[in-house]
């Protein structure tokens, strides 16, 4: 159930912010242009909706408490959420603003759209990003993000949006030094006598996608021989001779044009799979956000994610 939020509690929020910010109820008062008793009384009846003390009194000064050092920072989020959709709007939305939280899949998110990300904050200096890796399905109960870029379908839900991007294309890779030690395999049989170095994510090694002989869509988990958690390290693994890898090709197209890398088994690989942009269903998108969607979406058209 909602709750409508009165003008009243309103303002003593606004009282309760300038009062902490400034560490006293007298310049609080100032800076707002009411009394000083005004800012007292309206502290006291957010103190007691909320049931908690958020200052300490004293004669010659007030400090936060624990409590008001959390209450403090909640607010402060939350007016510089109206500040920005007010310049916003004020502006017209020329020029994205605010910070950005995005979740990007670790080695993708390097090598492929960090690049992109950050040529958008070259053109918009004031667009503020925070940027996680890591390569979990995501939870939509447990969303820390405005913006999440993943791999696979997809679907909207009552609490997520997803668009897609571009298709990406599976394929397994070797180094010339790997070839050149243990051979090329040409069968999907011949991998039990590769070396693998498979993806490690919840305790287990996570499997392949493969097209078998007859043209039928598979899932293949081959004997691990590496199991690395982090997909820049088994790139790296790779390039160095360790084993091979089953990986988008955006992300290993740099290292087969090197030479660094070469493709095998290109028979076997399987139907492209989806890259989404994902965030959390919400009333209204802060500009920023609403920004890098229709960049990202406006790139996909160029293909530039493939």
């Amino acid at each position: 159930m909602s709750t409508v939020i009165s003008t009243e509690s309103f303002s003593n929020i606004v009282h309760f912010v300038t009062a902490a910010n400034s560490r006293s109820f007298t310049e609080a008062a100032e800076q707002l242009g009411v009394s000083k008793s005004a800012i007292g009384k309206s502290i006291q009846r957010l103190e007691h909706n909320l049931g908690i003390p958020l200052f300490h009194r004293t004669t010659r000064k007030i400090s936060l408490t624990t409590e008001g050092e959390a209450y403090l920072a909640s607010c402060q989020s939350a007016l510089e959420t109206l500040q920005m959709a007010e310049m916003a709007l004020r502006s017209k939305l020329t020029e994205p603003t605010g910070t950005v939280r995005i979740d990007l899949p670790a080695a993708f998110g390097r090598s492929v759209m960090m690049p992109v990300l950050m040529d958008m904050t070259k053109r918009y200096p004031h667009l503020k990003l925070t940027i996680t890796f890591n390569d979990r399905i995501i939870d939509p109960l447990d969303i820390g993000f405005d913006l999440a870029i993943r791999f696979g379908p997809v679907k909207d839900t009552t609490d997520l949006i997803a668009r897609k991007l571009n298709d990406q294309h599976l394929i397994i890779c070797a180094s010339p030094a790997y070839i050149t030690t243990y051979g090329t395999p040409d069968t999907l049989a011949d991998l039990a006598h590769h070396r693998c170095i498979l993806a490690w994510r919840g305790g287990a090694p996570l499997s392949w996608r493969i097209r078998d002989e007859g043209g039928k869509e598979i899932r293949l988990k081959p004997t691990p021989f590496h199991q690395i958690s982090d997909g820049d390290a088994m790139i790296d693994a790779c390039i160095a001779g360790a084993g091979l890898i089953q990986f988008p090709e955006a992300l290993l197209r740099p290292h087969i044009q090197s030479g660094r890398l070469v493709p095998l088994l290109s028979t076997c690989n399987p139907a492209p799979t989806e890259l989404n942009v994902i965030w959390p269903r919400a009333r209204h998108l802060l500009p920023g956000v609403r920004f890098i969607i229709d960049e990202l979406i406006e790139l996909a058209a160029r293909k530039a994610f493939e």
